[in-house]
């Protein structure tokens, strides 16, 4: 049975694709989709800005242009990602959807989902568009590890790994925590702010579970090292190792500020 969409956020169809939308940005969504999919308008606008990922994303206005948003074509990865390329038996968008606005209500930062298009692509295979807020001032730690100085890469690192604490203080597990899945912005009264990405490969267990710190911290390391083995990322290990010290640090004074709530 379909789940009526979240609160404030509506589902329509149109040309055969079923879109749900917050409320709020519809009837710009509606008029973006008018002569094809939300990726099409997004690649094809004359103020698109391509992101970098697994495939292009591009930042774009909405139409009416005061909502600035990422349109991203969603597609597989890993080992088998060249075959099923971008169509699935059950996208995951939904499910994305609905693990934003958990995050969101636990105090975990990220970009706002708001709106996503699932279209036909066969009797049972469906392909989707997934429409997020765009974060002003912004980049991947990716990014920052390979491109800035050492004052803010450091102070990147150290965002992460506040983010990272409080990750696993919700029970959150990422599982394909990467240094591209972080976004770091820049905040007036917080200097850099770091923001979970890819929310799809997220699920909940027991909040403060050390063991999904740890897990999460496994496969951030990991990535970390992959990154500068192959493009000259600058974090070392003894960088890394205060890396996890200082998340395990944000776990449990997280667990402390809860136990005094």
């Amino acid at each position: 049975m379909r789940l009526p969409p979240p609160s404030g956020y509506r589902r329509f169809l149109i040309r055969g694709a079923e879109v749900v939308s917050r409320a709020d940005v519809l009837d710009a969504v509606r008029t973006a989709l008018a002569s094809g999919p939300l990726y099409d308008y997004a690649s094809h606008h004359p103020k698109a800005r391509p992101l970098a990922g697994r495939a292009v994303a591009y930042a774009v206005p909405l139409p009416g242009g005061n909502v600035r948003v990422v349109v991203r074509h969603n597609r597989h990865g890993g080992l088998f990602g060249p075959v099923t390329g971008d169509v699935f038996l059950a996208p995951r968008a939904p499910y994305e959807l609905d693990v934003s606005l958990r995050l969101e209500r636990l105090g975990v930062p990220t970009p706002q989902v708001l709106a996503y298009a699932i279209y036909h692509a066969g009797a049972m295979l469906r392909r989707c568009d997934v429409v997020t807020r765009e974060i002003p001032n912004s980049r991947d730690l990716s990014d920052i590890l390979v491109r800035s100085d050492e004052r803010t890469r450091l102070a990147a690192v150290a965002a992460t790994a506040k983010l990272v604490g409080k990750l696993a203080s919700v029970g959150a597990r990422h599982h394909d925590l990467n240094v591209k899945n972080v976004l770091l912005a820049t905040d007036a009264e917080e200097g850099l702010r770091a923001m979970i990405l890819d929310v799809d490969r997220v699920t909940f267990h027991a909040p403060g579970d050390v063991t999904i710190l740890e897990r999460n911290l496994e496969r951030f390391v990991r990535s970390a090292r992959k990154w500068r083995e192959r493009n000259g990322a600058t974090i070392s290990d003894a960088e890394l190792d205060r890396f996890a010290l200082d998340a395990r640090a944000a776990l449990s004074s997280q667990i402390v500020a809860s136990a005094r709530s």
